[in-house]
């Protein structure tokens, strides 16, 4: 293939990635994964895009490979993707308008007043360009990681890693405990939500991030369970590393979101604690992003498009229409009480793996029953996986759930 044939080609799947990150499709069965990957590494790295491409069309015009008729037709349609590319970044950059609103209704229109005037400097609100130019660049000054410590017997299924900040705090660092999603089949620790780990550890909190047990060799609720049993490992050991036991929250995203927020709704289950029913796994905060929420899909949100054959076959091993109360329990939504913890719920509205209705639902079922503040941010045009690597909307993020946390933290503390 000739240069320009490649210039071409470039082109075409330029716009056909951008056109799968502008619009929102879904009920396209087995082309959602491929329509996922393309929105995904689009939408999330539009400017990045935008400036290899441009690049090389300077580099072609300056060989003279723009004289050819195929080259300029492919010059026309990347003209259109960069259109669509500036959008995309610049819908990114609109991400604090609806984080911050987000936050200003559940925590009060003052909120930030709210948390002690020592930890104001924590309270980010500009991004950096240096960090989500080089996306997946995660590693911070001042932070230290202590990897692969054993928290229970599943072997590498039972590892965590922590990442705390070389200096010490008064009273011991807070901690965010981090469960990695990958549809409870896939998925390592070291994966997922470094950009908010290390930007939580970096302002005076201590992260722990878990493998758990994976399908299909472990049937839920082996999973939760491994969670939970985590928590308990923090409780009785993370002193030994600068944190504070009595105040943990938790937070992940995809099976990480349902398994975060299962946990934070059901402390202290005993028949999901074997061995350790007598641990306090209560958690003090909640942060599940673009998470399952509901097994049974009881409002209808997925007809055609259900995960019904993967929980099935994989994760619950059981039908649902044999054991409905096994798949009930296994949802959140029906362990939503007054009781719940404050939580933080993040999605897309582009998710093409979890739908956003699936969250409005959770969201408005916690909104009604829980005494402690809900707050929803739903993202325009974020997919599923968004803040994975660094990208303008990850660090908008990342700042919020760290305002959401240090205002959670502080009225513990005043609480107490």
């Amino acid at each position: 293939m000739s240069l320009a044939g490649i210039y071409f080609f470039l082109a075409l799947l330029s716009a056909y990635c951008v056109l799968t990150a502008i619009v929102q499709a879904r009920r396209i069965y087995w082309l959602v994964p491929l329509y996922f990957l393309s929105a995904w590494l689009c939408g999330e790295l539009a400017l990045i895009h935008l400036l290899w491409q441009v690049a090389l069309t300077a580099l072609l015009a300056w060989t003279g490979g723009l004289s050819d008729p195929l080259a300029q037709t492919g010059l026309g349609i990347f003209a259109l993707a960069w259109l669509g590319l500036v959008y995309l970044h610049c819908q990114s950059m609109d991400t604090p308008n609806h984080l911050r609103p987000a936050l200003r209704k559940s925590l009060g229109e003052n909120y930030r007043a709210d948390i002690p005037s020592e930890r104001q400097h924590v309270l980010s609100d500009d991004i950096l360009t240096r960090h989500w130019l080089k996306p997946f660049h995660f590693k911070r000054d001042g932070v230290r990681v202590d990897s692969n410590i054993a928290y229970g017997d599943a072997g590498k299924r039972n590892l965590l890693d922590i990442y705390r900040p070389h200096e010490p705090r008064e009273g011991g660092f807070p901690v965010l405990l981090q469960v990695h999603g990958g549809a409870w089949i896939i998925g390592e620790k070291e994966q997922q939500a470094k950009p908010l780990m290390y930007h939580m550890a970096q302002r005076g909190w201590l992260c722990v991030a878990i493998n758990y047990r994976l399908s299909p060799k472990a049937a839920f609720p082996a999973h939760i369970i491994d969670v939970k049993k985590a928590i308990a490992w923090v409780k009785e050991h993370i002193r030994d590393y600068g944190g504070d036991p009595d105040f943990i929250a938790i937070t992940g995203g995809s099976a990480g979101g349902h398994l975060s927020s299962l946990a934070a709704l059901t402390p202290n289950r005993a028949d999901w604690q074997p061995g350790f029913e007598t641990v306090d796994t209560s958690v003090q905060a909640a942060v599940p992003f673009y998470g399952v929420y509901d097994f049974l899909d009881r409002g209808g949100i997925r007809p055609g498009m259900s995960m019904d054959k993967l929980l099935a076959d994989r994760v619950m091993q059981c039908s649902k229409e044999g054991n409905p109360q096994v798949w009930d329990s296994a949802s959140p939504l029906s362990h939503v009480s007054a009781d719940a913890p404050p939580m933080m719920v993040i999605q897309g509205t582009h998710d093409s793996l979890v739908w956003v209705e699936e969250a409005r639902a959770f969201v408005s079922a916690l909104q009604a029953m829980s005494k402690q503040p809900v707050a929803y941010a739903e993202l325009p045009g974020a997919q599923h996986a968004f803040e994975i690597f660094h990208s303008v909307r990850t660090d908008h993020t990342a700042h919020a759930v760290g305002h959401f946390l240090e205002w959670t933290h502080a009225q513990w503390l005043r609480a107490r």
